[in-house]
């Protein structure tokens, strides 16, 4: 098979596509035709050896794959040859097979294309874990996401509205693209790009909600929008820290979750994937079920051959990239 391969953490000049072995499903693992394969800004960090696991090189990268069941391992049961998946691999999506664990492929409905849900992955998953099991949201409650135009920004969007939130404010820095988290859902932008933070979010967030703050806050960003949207809860509120892509690690006083009765939790997606598979299949499903019934969309995206691998992974890198780049093997 043909697959990106990495030699080196951080050298583009020591990665390429190459020959490599067809992988065979062991135990317990379905091998999968790829047919589509998203560049996540996870992907990247992961190529630069910064992820909180490294994988062992060389390696292929490449999370969240989609495509067809070619084999099954043994012990493989409700999957077989033919069936079409969403493989949450923790690496080898960028190739033409990949094997994952049985636990960790999706059936997909019929309705949804390989390049949509491949674009779906990680964002949907990681917005949904956020709001189900984290921050435990209930219809009629308000939500706040930052960094609301990301892949997990508009995922939570659209899942927060699906879940039944009343009120839906979305923090963008770039504040001429609030359009695409208006049309994903969100009910008014909290502009991140003011100066202040720590106050000009609360202070934007209480005037959308009279005062009252928001319940849940969804933060991939962290820095300066944290110090803000942390001071927007509302009693009883939950934030859910998902990442730092504003580049710095914020600090909170412990006495502060302590008077306004707040909690502030963290997600890292794969340990779900490993600990509680069967919550992320719930999550699946939901998720599926929601696209089935118009509730929430893929987000559009530009598919780009598997030999111009290198060109995506600089445009996701570069930022500010308004489609999700997906890898097609075939093309």
């Amino acid at each position: 098979m043909r697959a990106v391969t990495v030699h080196e953490f951080g050298n583009l000049d020591k990665a390429g596509v190459e020959e490599r072995e067809d992988p065979r499903p062991g135990d317990g693992e379905v091998l999968v035709e790829v047919r589509a394969a998203p560049v996540n800004y996870v992907d990247l960090v992961t190529f630069r050896g910064e992820y909180q696991f490294k994988p062992a090189l060389p390696y292929v990268p490449g999370k969240g794959p989609s495509g067809v069941v070619r084999a099954v391992g043994a012990g493989v049961a409700g999957l077989a040859p033919g069936d079409r998946v969403l493989a949450m691999a923790e690496y080898g999506g960028y190739a033409e097979l990949v094997a994952v664990d049985h636990r960790q492929a999706y059936r997909l409905p019929d309705a949804l294309s390989f390049v949509d849900a491949a674009s779906m992955s990680l964002g949907f998953d990681t917005a949904w874990m956020a709001l189900r099991d984290r921050a435990r949201i209930r219809p009629g409650e308000t939500v706040l996401v930052l960094g609301a135009t990301g892949a997990v920004g508009l995922a939570a969007v659209q899942l927060a509205r699906a879940m039944g939130a009343r009120l839906v404010l979305a923090g963008v820095s770039r504040p001429e693209r609030f359009s695409a988290a208006a049309a994903a859902g969100a009910d008014a932008m909290v502009d991140l790009s003011r100066p202040d933070l720590r106050n000009s979010v609360r202070e934007q967030v209480l005037a959308a909600t009279g005062g009252e703050g928001v319940d849940i806050v969804i933060d991939p960003l962290g820095g300066d929008p944290f110090d803000g949207a942390v001071r927007s809860l509302a009693w009883r509120g939950r934030l859910v820290v998902i990442g730092f892509a504003a580049g710095r690690i914020p600090v909170l006083k412990a006495n502060y979750p302590l008077l306004k009765n707040i909690e502030v939790s963290g997600l890292q997606i794969s340990d779900y994937r490993k600990r509680l598979p069967e919550l992320v299949a719930e999550c699946y499903r939901e998720v599926f079920a929601f696209h089935q019934q118009g509730l929430v969309t893929a987000p559009p995206s530009t598919t780009v051959a598997l030999a111009e691998w290198k060109t995506a992974f600089r445009t996701v890198d570069a930022g500010g990239a308004t489609r999700r780049q997906v890898l097609v093997p075939g093309a």
